[in-house]
């Protein structure tokens, strides 16, 4: 059973559209975990059909996806999607990444914007941020991927008994990575297409990832 997690906050006006979107496609398990949002983001995705779980306050994207994790679990997963609330994601692609994650017996896919041309990155993320991060999460992971802070994954059962997400957080990415790596489980990328409406995360979200990771890994 195939089950969607969509963290958000804050995006009434764009979740419905994206919940509609991957019913469309054939998956039909949505759950999104509402991370303390002030406005009508829960209203917008029950209305669109979703399961809805709900932080009283906000505690980040990581946490919000270890709850929608744990519930997937509880009800029977075998594979997760995670996927953004923002409308970026093309939810074509979520449906074919699990059909790919189970035809090739894979524990994780993770999604890349580098390996086809759909996605028309701005410039100084494609050729300054997006670079660095590669480097960071390779530094703290011990892997080297294409596209080390996409959002889009797709986990087996078997992964997601293992993975932990402790870091609230966006550093989230890179520990879920790095368990792959631990773990020794088996995963790919795949191309996917991210339509930039507004830009994202920039510079302060980059060093806040950095300044997350070091704090967990030398501090903590």
């Amino acid at each position: 059973m195939i089950f969607v997690v969509v963290p958000a906050y804050n995006e009434e006006k764009e979740i419905g559209r994206v919940v509609r979107g991957l019913f469309e496609h054939g998956l039909a398990n949505v759950i999104v975990v509402d991370d303390g949002s002030s406005d009508k983001t829960s209203a917008e995705a029950q209305v669109a059909g979703a399961t809805v779980l709900r932080h009283a306050i906000n505690r980040g994207q990581g946490a919000a996806l270890q709850t929608g994790d744990e519930f997937a679990l509880k009800h029977g997963a075998s594979v997760v999607a995670h996927f953004d609330a923002d409308g970026q994601f093309n939810p074509a692609d979520a449906s074919k990444a699990a059909a790919e994650l189970t035809n090739k017996q894979l524990d994780a896919i993770l999604g890349s914007r580098f390996l086809d041309s759909r996605s028309k990155i701005p410039f100084f993320k494609k050729y300054f941020i997006l670079p660095v991060g590669r480097l960071v999460n390779y530094l703290f992971t011990g892997l080297m991927l294409s596209d080390a802070h996409n959002g889009f994954r797709v986990l087996s059962r078997n992964a997601l008994e293992k993975i932990c997400i402790t870091h609230d957080g966006m550093a989230h990415n890179s520990e879920i990575v790095a368990q792959l790596k631990k773990y020794n489980l088996k995963f790919a990328e795949l191309p996917v297409e991210v339509v930039y409406s507004k830009y994202g995360q920039g510079i302060s979200a980059g060093f806040k990832i950095v300044k997350d990771l070091i704090w967990a890994k030398y501090i903590k």
